[in-house]
């Protein structure tokens, strides 16, 4: 299936779940390791599939765009 995942939907998730994954990395790597910010990392990254699909709805999810 050509263009499988290449729309404005899926790259905007993907790059709200990464900046979530960032800021998790960076709390594992503070002495000791900051807990609240893993917790808001955590957070970030699992808001990205609700972020997909209500940019899906509002029609974002075609190659179109």
């Amino acid at each position: 299936m050509a263009g499988h995942g290449n729309t404005p939907a899926a790259w905007t998730a993907v790059a709200v779940a990464m900046l979530g994954f960032v800021v998790g990395s960076v709390a594992l790597l503070q002495t000791p390791a900051s807990m609240t910010l893993l917790w808001i990392g955590i957070a970030i990254a699992l808001i990205a599939f609700p972020f997909f699909l209500v940019l899906s709805k509002m029609g974002y999810n075609s190659s179109d765009h």
